[in-house]
């Protein structure tokens, strides 16, 4: 199977339009179909029951203190990398 057809069986299968691009829903706050070389992975992140009020300074210090050792925080298909971009670390 081709990537393009990796893609598109991702796409169809979770009713995305678009890799690489977070939307609200799934079991979790967001989902995103990510794709990096070779392999595409779906993927969610986020708790539904908590807002994450990014605007304030303290908080984002915070989480991005508390979140940049965690393994996967430069793969595109692990939910850290997402959360973190959500956040602007």
């Amino acid at each position: 199977m081709t990537k393009s057809e990796k893609i598109a069986a991702g796409k169809k299968r979770h009713g995305f339009s678009s890799v690489n691009k977070p939307r609200r829903g799934g079991s979790k706050k967001f989902e995103v179909l990510a794709v990096e070389g070779e392999t595409v992975k779906y993927i969610t992140f986020g708790d539904k029951n908590m807002s994450i009020k990014k605007d304030q300074a303290a908080n984002k210090k915070s989480y991005c203190a508390r979140s940049g050792g965690i393994k996967g925080k430069d793969s595109k298909l692990s939910a850290n990398y997402w959360s973190r971009r959500a956040w602007d670390c």
